[in-house]
C-alpha cells in the first residue's frame, strides 16, 4: 500500500501562485508514476501533471503547460506542484495519485492510490 497526502492548497487571486506538496509513504519503492489530477463540482477528474519516478520525465496537461511545474524529491518522498499565473479555471479539489508498475498516470482509470485532495480556489 502507498500513503498520499496533499498539502499547501488555499485561496489566491489570480496571477499569484501556490506550491502544492505529496508526501508519500509506505511502498513507494513500487511505484511507477505520480500525478496531480483536480477535479471541479460536475466534472471529471482531469490529469494535471505526471513525472515517472525513474527517469523524471514530465507531462502536462495544455492548460497548464507553462504555468505549473511537477518535480519530486526522492530523499523525502515527496511530490510536488508549483503553480505559477493561477486562473480562476484553475479552481478544483487537487488530487495527488500514484500508480505501480502495470498502471499508469495519464488517466484517472489508471491510477493505484489517492491522495484526500487540497482545495485550490482562484477569485479573479
Amino acid at each position: 500500500q502507498v500513503q498520499l497526502v496533499e498539502s499547501g492548497g488555499g485561496s489566491v487571486q489570480a496571477g499569484g501562485s501556490l506550491r502544492l506538496s505529496c508526501a508519500a509513504s509506505g511502498y513507494t519503492s513500487r511505484s511507477y508514476c505520480m500525478a496531480w489530477f483536480r477535479q471541479s463540482p460536475g466534472k471529471e477528474r482531469e490529469r494535471v501533471a505526471h513525472i515517472y519516478i525513474g527517469p523524471s520525465t514530465t507531462y502536462y496537461a495544455d492548460s497548464v503547460k507553462g504555468r505549473f511545474t511537477i518535480s519530486q524529491d526522492n530523499a523525502k518522498n515527496t511530490l510536488y506542484l508549483q503553480m505559477n499565473s493561477l486562473k480562476p479555471e484553475d479552481t478544483a479539489m487537487y488530487y495527488c495519485a500514484a500508480a505501480v508498475y502495470g498502471g499508469g498516470c495519464r488517466q484517472a482509470r489508471e491510477i493505484n492510490y489517492w491522495g484526500q485532495g487540497t482545495q485550490v480556489t482562484v477569485s479573479s
